[in-house]
């Protein structure tokens, strides 16, 4: 069995790919590889298990970007991005968390917000590119509070780090596990976390509906595909090993440790969610008329 990762090593999907894969080994009895095929936002990947045989022996781990594609490559994509694949499981989901740069003056969200409406021009937010979660989430806050900020999109989220801790820009969206190293050593200042409550891995952080937004939630998460038409007693079956994987307390512990919320869902509950998130963020990517070139 191989499982395509659609970004290089050592990212979320990456992770949380692998710390799935090894534990598959021992209860299906053969191995299981994690082959990164990186390109076009995931869309390389996802093409190769799009066309690859429905027999269970190839999954695709996704992320949102698979959920926001559809509409920023609408009638672009090689592939259907919901009718092309069968759900297997949302594995884990990961909170966005958003942090200030220390060289604006403010210490909440509040402060942050205020200081964009009385400095037109003067912030600005990164992300790890056009179309990244956290570019959507951040248009999504522009949109509920009316602040205008010009987005600088970076080739991924370290250099997007480095402008955020040197001034360059006034905000970030990313996940905790990304930003706690700078965060614990003062580099920058955590803001709120974009989930319904607070996370158990975080709980001295508040969330940003408590900052005064209602609702507002923006996370990224893994999900495991198969090619349409692999039938449902194979995806029922992985379905049910991922979640009795991810659920263990060991691995939960682990996790958490990595900023993830264990999900572990049901194929229909896949399904439903990856629905819910295309037309989710495809409300936002055309209220903000976000367009890639």
């Amino acid at each position: 069995m191989r499982i395509i990762v659609p970004y290089t090593p050592g990212g979320t999907t990456d992770i949380a790919a692998r710390l799935v894969a090894e534990p598959l080994v021992k209860i299906l009895g053969q191995p299981v590889i994690v082959e990164n095929r990186p390109g076009a936002n995931s869309i390389v990947g996802v093409a190769a298990a799009a066309t690859s045989p429905a027999d269970g022996y190839t999954l695709v781990m996704v992320l949102p970007a698979h959920a926001a594609n559809v509409t920023l490559q609408a009638g672009k994509l090689p592939f259907d991005a919901i009718a092309g694949f069968a759900p297997v499981s949302l594995v884990v989901s990961a909170p966005l968390v958003l942090a200030g740069s220390r060289r604006i003056p403010g210490q909440t969200l509040r402060d942050f917000l205020d200081y964009a409406r009385k400095n037109p021009g003067r912030m600005n937010y990164g992300s790890s590119g056009i179309g990244a979660t956290a570019h959507l989430a951040m248009e999504l806050l522009k949109l509920r509070t009316g602040v205008q900020m010009e987005h600088i999109p970076y080739r991924g989220t370290q250099p997007a780090l480095q402008d955020l801790m040197a001034g360059n820009i006034g905000l970030l969206f990313d996940t905790y596990s990304t930003l706690k190293p700078r965060s614990e050593a003062g580099n920058i200042r955590p803001l709120g976390i974009a989930a319904r409550e607070r996370a158990a891995f975080a709980p001295d952080l508040p969330t940003i509906i408590e900052v005064g937004l209602p609702d507002f939630a923006a996370s990224s998460w893994c999900m495991l595909l198969a090619p349409a038409g692999t039938p449902t007693d194979i995806t029922a079956r992985l379905s049910a090993e991922v979640a009795r994987i991810v659920r263990d307390p060991l691995m939960t512990t682990k996790l958490q440790d990595l900023g993830f919320v264990v999900e572990g869902r049901s194929p229909a509950e896949a399904a439903r969610f990856l629905q819910a998130e295309v037309d989710r963020w495809g409300e936002v990517i055309r209220a903000a008329k976000v367009t890639v070139e």
